[in-house]
């Protein structure tokens, strides 16, 4: 009777250490996660520390009206003589604070409601799920544009409308790992020593959950850039501050088209397809490293019988699973 409390007592310490090492873990064996990493990393490093490295501001006139790229000039001009790359140094700095801080409240809003349904069930989870699917059948897009009309046009405000209307589907997903984690016996052992629900929310089921919030939360980055420059191009982003989206809007509207400078337009969008691409993937690889369904959907009858049987063989630390089916053959 001893020797089994003494070992749970041992292993049970390391059990937050791996779970802390669980999303890293994920990130390493994959390399679509780790492609992802290295474009976003760039561009936040760009964003950081371009500023100090661009020679030219954006309100400096260096040129002439939609100069072609040049050795001066990687990039060319805008309609204003202003250097592309100092614009979309800029830009990418504005772009991805509204996307990382849309995505935090998105996440903090989500999460907090997924949680609080998921856990308590009952009457709270009716009333949070009726107003989540409010916002999921409700249009994005004209949604946005309404809301960013009324509060007007700044980047504080389009942060908070993009916060407040993409955090549905982590909602939904993170009520659904929920409902699954209060179920599992280390919860409901917790629960039955008499574990308060603060405790039983932050010390298990929280830890559990994180790595599905945070692919969420990757995903809702590429979200959050891609409808701030939707909204940027239709002409209600801030006025003031340079975007991605902007730097697009602005190519248009100035004509950049008909005078044939694509580098006014291009690689703005090459931008927004890039930083939205590396938070597809690496959200998407978590996502498959958790659910279980998306491992083994592929394989065959013949070679999911050998997953099974190589899983209990690691479980048990012999080889007398596959001696028992060899004889059972």
């Amino acid at each position: 009777m001893t020797a089994p409390t003494t070992a749970t007592l041992v292993t049970e310490p390391a059990a937050p250490r791996r779970r802390r090492g669980q999303l890293w873990a994920i990130l390493r064996s994959s390399r679509e996660a780790i492609v992802g990493l290295v474009v976003l990393g760039m561009f936040v490093l760009l964003a950081l520390v371009g500023p100090a490295l661009v020679p030219y501001d954006i309100h400096e006139r260096v040129g002439g009206v939609y100069e072609p790229p040049s050795l001066a000039h990687p990039l060319g001009l805008d309609d204003g003589g202003v250097d592309m790359v100092a614009l979309l140094v800029q830009g990418g700095q504005n772009s991805l604070l509204v996307g990382f801080t849309a995505a935090v409240i998105s996440m903090v809003v989500g999460g907090g409601i997924g949680i609080l349904a998921g856990y308590f069930g009952g009457w709270t989870d009716s009333a949070l799920m009726r107003v989540t699917d409010y916002f999921m059948v409700v249009p994005l897009l004209p949604l946005a544009i309404i809301v960013s009309a009324v509060w007007g046009a700044g980047l504080t405000n389009m942060i908070l409308v993009i916060g407040l209307l993409i955090w549905t589907t982590t909602a939904r997903l993170i009520r659904a790992e929920v409902r699954s984690v209060k179920e599992r016996a280390y919860v409901q052992r917790s629960r039955s020593i008499g574990a308060s629900r603060s405790r039983i929310v932050f010390r298990h089921i929280v830890p559990q959950i994180t790595p599905l919030l945070v692919a969420n939360t990757t995903l809702a980055i590429a979200s959050a850039i891609f409808l701030e420059a939707a909204l940027a191009f239709l002409g209600l982003g801030d006025p003031n501050a340079i975007t991605w989206g902007k730097i697009i809007e602005l190519g248009f509207v100035r004509a950049a088209v008909s005078a044939g400078a694509w580098w006014a337009i291009l690689p703005a969008g090459l931008c927004i397809a890039l930083v939205v691409t590396a938070c597809s993937l690496i959200g998407q690889a978590v996502e498959d490293a958790l659910n279980p369904r998306l491992k083994v959907s592929h394989l065959t009858p013949r070679s999911f019988q050998l997953h099974a049987i190589h899983r209990q063989e690691a479980a048990m630390g012999t080889g007398t699973v596959r001696d028992a089916t060899k004889e059972a053959r």
